[in-house]
Order: structure tokens, then sequence, then C-alpha cells
């Protein structure tokens, strides 16, 4: 029998019971620093809004642009660097999204699980009559603490700081640009959660996390602009574009349906080994 059916046969509470009280208090532990990371990313998102406008209008930023290697403005998205919209989703959303918050969100998977694996918090929880999958589902669950507070703070801000200065950015846009990151943040928190049951031991599975998505960033980069444009198809960062939906207008839906594919995926793996490996 494995570990959830002896929860059930001993009485356990229920798996829905189970996976909020392990929820609720991996949300709570999370939620100040949610709003710091919140107050810190509004802030730096503020500074571009800031001083983007007067780098647009000098009108020398494409000659400056024409003089850099390929590489270089694929890597530091400054293709599309010619507008305040482009300026903000190839350096504030690729700095604080795709390697920053994505970062983030997936050493906390990763530690979250491996943390109390390693110094037997775990083994002392599981040894009530507490379903496995219960408790990597209330842990992944909490990262939507950080996801949703700054996802909901940090637009407002953006939106609010932009009017005040004179060149507003466009209300619909900045909410498309974060509801499509949750899904991409989701999957990079999922695979936290795996890092953390595969590697087990606290700092090194949340490292492990962060050589994984700065890889997968780089590697999408760079292949973008080569014959090798399909290496980069497995990177979540191909599947969130923020450029797209700010300067273009596009909203990959079918790219945010894929990263709710694949986060499904890796949590069920995470939950397959969790459920058959020793503490």
């Amino acid at each position: 029998m494995d570990a959830d059916g002896a929860a059930r046969t001993h009485g356990g509470p229920s798996a829905a019971a189970a996976t909020w009280a392990v929820f609720r208090f991996e949300a709570e532990r999370r939620l100040r620093a949610s709003v710091l990371l919140a107050v810190g990313l509004s802030a730096f998102g503020l500074l571009f809004v800031w001083i983007v406008p007067d780098i647009v209008a000098g009108g020398n930023i494409e000659e400056v642009l024409a003089s850099l290697p390929p590489a270089i403005v694929a890597l530091l998205g400054f293709d599309t660097a010619a507008s305040v919209e482009g300026l903000l989703a190839g350096e504030f959303y690729t700095f604080g999204w795709v390697v920053g918050l994505a970062g983030y969100v997936g050493y906390s998977g990763a530690t979250a699980v491996s943390a109390p694996l390693g110094d037997d918090r775990l083994e002392t929880l599981l040894a009530a009559p507490v379903a496995r999958g219960s408790v990597l589902a209330g842990t992944f669950l909490a990262l939507l603490v950080p996801v949703a507070v700054v996802n909901a703070v940090v637009p407002v801000v953006l939106y609010a700081g932009s009017r005040a200065l004179g060149a507003p950015l466009s209300a619909g846009g900045l909410a498309a640009v974060h509801a499509l990151s949750v899904p991409f943040l989701l999957t990079w928190g999922a695979v936290g959660v795996l890092s953390g049951v595969v590697v087990r031991r606290g700092r090194t599975a949340g490292r492990v996390v962060l050589a994984l998505v700065f890889g997968a960033w780089l590697v999408e980069s760079v292949t973008s602009i080569s014959t090798y444009a399909w290496v980069g198809a497995v990177s979540p960062s191909r599947q969130f574009d923020a450029a797209a939906v700010l300067v273009d207008g596009r909203l990959d839906v079918a790219g945010a349906a894929t990263l709710a594919v694949v986060t499904v995926a890796v949590l069920l793996a995470a939950q397959a080994v969790f459920a058959r490996r020793d503490l």
C-alpha cells in the first residue's frame, strides 16, 4: 500500500483538508516576502517608466543597436527597444520576470520540499495520517501567493506611474502580460518542486532550478537568431513573450495552455517520485 493509501486507511484528514492545511501554513510564510518582492519590482518598473521615454525620445537608439552584435541584441532584448513598451518588455520583463521572478518561484518551490526532507521535518509531518500527495499539492499551491501578489500589484503601479509621468501604458496590455506570466511562473514552480523531490539537499535543489532558469533563458535567446531556433522551443520562456503583447498586441494563448499542460505533467512526475521514495 502506498503512503496515500495508508493515510486513508488510518482515518486521516481528507485530501482536500490536508492540502488546505499545508497550503495555509506555507502561504502565511510567503506573504511578507511576496509583498516585499512586489514593492521591489514595482520600484524597478517605475524606474524604467521614468527614464525610458527620454531614452526613446533621444532618437539615436537605433544607431546604437545597429552597432551591437546581433547575439547581444537578442540576449538583452534590445530588438524591441525602439519604443517605451519595447524597452519595458525587453529589459524589465526579461530580467524582472523571465529570469528574476521565475528564479525566485522555482527556488522557493525547490527549497519548500527539499529543506524539510533534509532536516526530517517532512518525515515528522508524514508520520501523521497525511497523504504525501496532499503535502506536495499544498506546497505547490502556496507558490500562488508570490505569483498572485506580484502580478496584482506591479501592473497597477506601472500603469498609475506611467500616467502620472505623462506616458501612459496600455492597461489592457499590462493586464494581458501579467495574466500570461502566471502559467509561465507556475511552470518553473513545478520544476522547482520536482527538483526538491529529486535532489533533496536544501539549497542545492534551489541552485539547480536557478541554473535551469538562467540556462533556459540563455539558450532561447541565443538560438532564436540562429538556424538552431528549434532548440529554444524546450524553454518555457519561448511561450511567454512580453514584447509580443505590449508591442504587437499578440496574445499567445496556445503558449499559455502549453505551459499549463507542462506544469501538470511535471507535478505528476514529482508526485510519482515522491510517493515511491524513502524519506
